[in-house]
Parts: C-alpha cells; sequence; structure tokens
C-alpha cells in the first residue's frame, strides 16, 4: 500500500506575506499641470487661478493624485500648492508620478500594518505577483518584519531564496 503525500508546506509554520493583499484599494489619477500652460512653458498666475476655479474637482473625489507636469517647464512652488488646495476630497494628494504615487501608498500602508501575526515565525515573501508592486515596498516590508520575524524568505515555498535569519 502506497504511503500518503503529505503537503510539507501546507503543514509548516511558515507564514506567507503577498503584497497583493495589502494593494491600497482606489481610483488613481494624474493631474497634468501641463494643460493650464501658456504656449506649453508659460504659467500665468491669474490665468491659472482662473482655470482651477472653473475645473471640475468633484471628479477626483475619493481618488489617489498624482500631481505632475509632462511639459519641460519650471513651475513655482506655490502652483502644485494651489492645486492641492482644491483637491481636499481626495484620499492621498502627491507631487510625482503615479509610480511616486504608488510607492507612497504602500510606504503608508506598511507603515501602519500590524505585526503582531508575524511575530517569531519564519516568513515567505511571495514574490510573484500579477500586478506592479514598487520594489521598495519589497525593501520596506523587510526592514518592518526583520524587527519581529524569525527568518525571511522570498519568492515561493516550493523555490525560495533566504533572507534573513535572527541571531540566536
Amino acid at each position: 500500500m502506497a504511503e500518503a503525500i503529505v503537503n510539507k508546506v501546507a503543514n509548516s509554520v511558515l507564514v506567507n506575506f503577498d503584497l497583493e493583499e495589502y494593494i491600497p484599494m482606489g481610483t488613481r489619477t494624474f493631474i497634468d499641470l501641463s494643460q493650464w500652460l501658456e504656449q506649453g512653458f508659460l504659467l500665468r498666475e491669474k490665468p491659472f487661478r482662473e482655470a482651477l476655479k472653473k475645473h471640475d474637482w468633484n471628479t477626483y473625489s475619493e481618488h489617489f493624485v498624482a500631481l505632475g507636469c509632462s511639459a519641460d517647464a519650471i513651475l513655482p512652488a506655490w502652483a502644485t500648492l494651489l492645486v492641492t488646495s482644491y483637491l481636499n476630497s481626495a484620499k492621498m494628494v502627491v507631487l510625482g508620478s503615479l509610480q511616486d504615487l504608488e510607492q507612497q501608498l504602500y510606504r503608508q500602508m506598511l507603515s501602519n500594518i500590524d505585526l503582531t501575526p508575524f511575530v517569531d515565525k519564519p516568513i515567505m515573501i511571495k514574490g510573484c505577483s500579477d500586478k506592479t508592486i514598487p520594489q521598495d515596498a519589497y525593501i520596506l516590508l523587510v526592514q518592518r518584519l526583520q524587527s519581529v520575524a524569525k527568518s525571511l524568505f522570498y519568492g515561493e515555498a516550493c523555490s525560495s531564496v533566504p533572507l534573513w535569519k535572527a541571531k540566536k
């Protein structure tokens, strides 16, 4: 009689950490300040203020917003601050690209995550993802988990790379 096949991975104390499960949900939007530039490079305060007053800011309610400028123009610091003042119903506003926004969302989420379930546990940080997770999210995750974990691995249970082990 053949022996039963035992799934050692399922029975192990290894805790899987999948960053996909922690992706902050919500609409991401990039607002390009170049739309308010005259001749593609000049920002004049009075017409800029008038255009902002006419813009439908309700469009961005509950959005995660990245502010940037696709034109090669030097903008005064107050320009992004003024646009931000109209985005008071947005969930978050950052200066930069959508990638910068994503990085900030993960930083915020990871800095607030409860580490209690990971205390003194070997942790597998899932490596394969269908979503684009910023690389620095993994870096921050390793830094956070090192404070509580027994050991850290990266990849999948069948093929992993050991990253760190607590000193005894």
